[in-house]
C-alpha cells in the first residue's frame, strides 16, 4: 500500500474545499442590490427667477408677490320682457357676454334656482311717514322667502346696528322685522362731543341738554351713514358659500352724510363686486319726490340689481314678493376670460339675442373670481 504525502493530502483537501464554495455560490447567487435609478422625465426649460437663483445653503430668497389668474366668471342675469315680466326658457346661444369689450365664449348657462342669503337693511332715520309705511309692510318680506332661504334684519342711521344673525326660522324673523324700530336706540355720541352740552366726570353737566346726533344736520346736511351700513351688509355677506345668492335688500330714503362715512362709495362698490353681492333697493315716497335716491340706483346698477320706488305699504309688500323671485330665479352665466389679466377691474356687459328683451346684471368685478 502505497503511502500519500502529508503535503500532497493537505493540497487536494484545499482544493475540494474551493470547489464545492464555488459550486454553491453558483446555485445561490447573491441578492440583487437596488435597481438602478430610472431617469425622471426631462422637465420642461424654466425662466430663471427675477430674484436669482438661491445658491446650496443659503437662505431663500424673498419671492414676489403671486398673483392669480381668474378662471372662471360666475355672471347672475336678469332678462325681462316690455312689460316687466321675467323671461324664462332662454338658451345658451341666446346670450352674449363682453369682458373689457372683448367678447367671450359663455361655457355653460344655469337656470336653476339658488336659495338666498339675505341682509335686511332698514333705515332707521326717515320721515316718520315713510317710517310708518316700511314698518307696516316689513313682515311682508317673508311671504317671499322660500325655506331654503336665511335672512338678517339690520338697522342704520349714523351707526350700522347688526342683527342677531342669518336665521332660516321664519317665526324668528318676524319678531326681528316687527321689533326693529322698536329696539332702535339712540346714536348717542360720547358725552361732551359736538351733540352734547357740557359734561363733568363723562356726565352731562346740570342744566345741559343732551340732543340725539342720529336727528340732527349740521348745516342742513344729513348724519345718516348709508355707505357705511352697505359695507357692513357686506361683510356679513362676503363668506357665504357661492351656491347661494347673496343680496342686500336696502330700504331707505337714500340720504347719506358723506362725511359720516368712513367708508367712500368707491370701496363699498369694490366689495360688494369681489364678493357678488346683489343690492336691491326700496325706495320710500319721499326720496322719490326729493330726488335723494342717487345711491340706492347706484348701488343696484352695479351690482345687478334693481331699484323700486313706493309710496304705501301695499307697494312696498309687492316689491318684497317681486325682489325675491327675481333673485332667487336669476340665470346665471359661465365663462372663462380672454384678455389682460393684469388689469385689476374687469368691465362686464351681458346682451340677448333677442328683441323687445333687456338685461339686468352686474357691471364688472375686482379681482378674484367673482362666484
Amino acid at each position: 500500500m502505497t503511502m500519500k504525502s502529508p503535503r500532497k493530502s493537505l493540497l487536494w483537501a484545499t482544493l475540494a474545499v474551493l470547489l464545492a464554495a464555488h459550486v454553491g455560490l453558483a446555485q445561490n447567487p447573491p441578492p440583487a442590490g437596488p435597481p438602478p435609478a430610472s431617469n425622471p422625465p426631462a422637465s420642461p426649460p424654466t425662466t430663471p427667477s427675477p430674484v436669482g437663483e438661491q445658491k446650496p445653503g443659503t437662505a431663500p430668497a424673498p419671492q414676489n408677490k403671486i398673483s392669480t389668474t381668474t378662471t372662471v366668471v360666475v355672471v347672475p342675469v336678469t332678462v325681462k320682457d316690455k312689460t316687466g315680466n321675467m323671461v324664462a326658457g332662454l338658451r345658451r346661444d341666446d346670450f352674449r357676454v363682453f369682458e373689457d369689450k372683448i367678447e367671450q365664449k359663455i361655457t355653460e348657462l344655469s337656470a336653476d334656482p339658488r336659495p338666498l342669503s339675505l341682509v335686511v337693511l332698514v333705515d332707521n332715520d326717515m320721515k316718520q311717514k315713510d317710517s310708518d309705511q316700511v314698518d307696516a309692510s316689513l313682515p311682508a318680506i317673508l311671504a317671499g322667502m322660500s325655506l331654503s332661504d336665511e335672512a338678517d334684519v339690520c338697522r342704520f342711521d349714523q351707526f350700522f346696528y347688526p342683527g342677531k344673525g342669518f336665521t332660516k326660522d321664519q317665526d324668528n324673523l318676524l319678531k326681528s322685522l316687527k321689533r326693529t324700530k322698536l329696539d332702535s336706540q339712540p346714536s348717542v355720541a360720547p358725552p361732551g362731543g359736538p351733540f352734547n352740552g357740557p359734561s363733568i366726570n363723562n356726565a352731562p353737566a346740570p342744566g345741559a341738554g343732551n340732543q340725539d346726533p342720529s336727528l340732527i344736520a349740521i348745516k342742513g346736511q344729513t348724519t345718516k351713514a348709508l355707505d357705511d351700513a352697505v359695507y357692513e351688509a357686506a361683510q356679513l355677506l362676503k363668506d357665504k358659500p357661492n351656491t347661494r345668492r347673496k343680496i342686500i335688500l336696502l330700504i331707505s330714503d337714500g340720504k347719506n352724510g358723506a362725511k359720516f362715512n368712513n367708508h367712500k362709495y368707491d370701496e363699498v362698490r369694490n366689495e360688494l363686486l369681489r364678493y357678488n353681492v346683489i343690492v336691491y333697493s326700496v325706495a320710500t315716497g319721499s326720496s322719490y319726490f326729493d330726488r335723494k335716491f342717487t345711491r340706492l340706483v347706484e348701488y343696484s346698477g352695479e351690482t345687478g340689481g334693481d331699484v323700486s320706488y313706493g309710496a304705501k305699504a301695499e307697494s312696498f309688500e309687492n316689491f318684497y314678493a317681486q325682489i325675491a323671485d327675481e333673485a332667487r330665479n336669476q340665470y346665471t352665466l359661465y365663462y372663462s376670460p380672454k384678455g389682460n389679466p393684469g388689469v385689476d377691474y374687469h368691465s362686464i356687459e351681458v346682451r340677448v339675442e333677442r328683441e323687445g328683451l333687456s338685461v339686468i346684471a352686474r357691471k364688472g368685478y375686482y379681482g378674484g373670481v367673482p362666484q
